[in-house]
């Protein structure tokens, strides 16, 4: 039983999330990678993480994915940031519709999610 916890733990760990922010006119995107999703979108919030968040208020969280190696995460990030807007609009498009804030359901994620930044 403890060596099962241990692996969920270890395997939480290493997990990473690329996620899409936007500010609540959805004029701009921002796109970012971390291996804590809701303590990042936390900071976002509060002005406390990159500051083109800060300036250009993208607070909205309307994407994301996850990983089981962030590794993947980020590399995934460095894929989207290249991407032409049209495209990761197609992308929020079809993962989330209506474009609504999914923060409000992090608390569906894990404590090993939101242990650290």
């Amino acid at each position: 039983m403890i060596f099962v916890l241990l692996d969920e733990i270890q395997k939480a760990m290493k997990e990473g999330f690329v996620y899409i922010l936007t500010n609540r006119n959805r004029t701009v995107l921002y796109v970012g990678a971390t291996r804590y999703l809701k303590k990042r979108i936390e900071l976002h919030r509060k002005g406390k993480a990159a500051l083109f968040t800060k300036k250009y208020n993208t607070i909205e969280l309307v994407y994301y994915e996850r990983y089981s190696d962030y590794h993947e995460a980020f590399a995934r990030e460095k894929q989207l940031k290249n991407w032409k807007r049209r495209w990761k609009q197609e992308l929020i498009e079809n993962f989330n519709p209506e474009w609504k804030d999914l923060f409000p359901k992090m608390e569906l994620l894990t404590d090993t999610e939101s242990s650290s930044a």
